[in-house]
């Protein structure tokens, strides 16, 4: 099997569903409740061990009851986590998502202890003996030692650094990783004036520039690959990103098909994307950042949507 390790935020959701956000000093009646683990990290590996991945988290929970519900849940998604570690007398990251009837979220979170984790508490060999390692959102000095660590093992290395890419100084670190996923905005960041065929030209990067309901395009030396989105009602876009990623990611790395890749190979791209695409569209439609569709699921659904196009 292929070994994926995912490190980053490993929190417990509460997501709440209203009709529109409040005026200020007004009340939104709250439709629906649901509490389930998240944080991107969490979600991937919860994802990709479902699409024929051994997974592995590499993070951190507070000593409490959420601690020991988010544990429990990516557990009995066959996730290894043994490498997350509970924090003595720290709260366990509580993110509280406010989902529109549009399918929009916003965020509201403490600090938690998703970020206590340091790469003195890991044993190294949970890195090296992976085959991939896929970096989430998380403190610039502990990504660049996980990436180092990985780089020297001869693993190979994606990221993924979400919405607070803006506010943290990464470095050159996108620039170094083999597969780099960003949305729009992100990109906008991270490449600045640059355009993103010349961000990868003359390496063996690839970048995966995702277009929401748009579809996504990835970016590599040898070609450039588009696939269109799904058209669906989405319910809520929380996590829907972490599902794509866990689709591309699987395909690319063979698990999908139970047979690992040695290389990221440019011929996978256009099947990836499709793939990554439609993971990405079913999980906006569930309530949830944990909503990631089975392989199953994921399989009959595109051949439903070839049949139509």
């Amino acid at each position: 099997m292929v070994r994926v390790v995912t490190a980053g935020h490993v929190n417990w959701d509460v997501t709440l569903r209203v009709a529109a956000l409040p005026a200020p000093d007004g009340e939104a009646r709250i439709s629906s409740q649901r509490r389930s683990g998240g944080g991107s990290a969490a979600n991937v590996a919860a994802a990709i061990a479902g699409y024929g991945a051994e997974a592995g988290v590499i993070g951190s929970v507070g000593d409490d009851e959420p601690g020991f519900l988010a544990r429990r849940e990516l557990d009995r998604d066959g996730v290894d986590v043994s490498a997350l570690r509970t924090v003595r007398s720290a709260e366990t990251t509580v993110k509280y998502l406010i989902v529109d009837a549009e399918g929009e979220v916003m965020v509201l979170g403490n600090e938690g202890a998703n970020e206590a984790f340091s790469v003195a508490d890991l044993d190294p060999t949970v890195v090296r003996d992976a085959d991939h390692l896929h970096l989430t959102s998380q403190r610039p000095e502990t990504a660049e030692r996980l990436a180092g660590i990985a780089r020297d093992a001869g693993v190979t290395v994606s990221f993924d650094p979400g919405r607070r890419l803006s506010e943290r100084d990464y470095g050159d670190l996108p620039d170094r990783v083999d597969l780099l996923f960003l949305n729009q905005r992100e990109a906008a960041v991270a490449l600045a004036s640059t355009a993103p065929r010349e961000a990868v030209a003359g390496t063996d990067r690839v970048l995966v520039v995702k277009h929401g309901a748009n579809g996504a395009t990835v970016y590599s030396d040898e070609a450039v690959v588009e696939s269109p989105g799904f058209d669906v009602d989405p319910v809520d876009t929380t996590g829907a990103g972490d599902a794509f990623a866990a689709g591309f990611l699987a395909v690319v790395l063979g698990a999908w098909d139970g047979v690992a890749r040695e290389t990221i190979r440019a011929g996978d791209f256009d099947r990836a994307l499709r793939i990554a695409n439609a993971c990405g569209a079913m999980a906006a439609c569930e309530e949830g950042a944990r909503t990631a569709p089975t392989r199953a699921d994921a399989e009959e659904f595109l051949v439903d949507r070839r049949s139509v196009d």
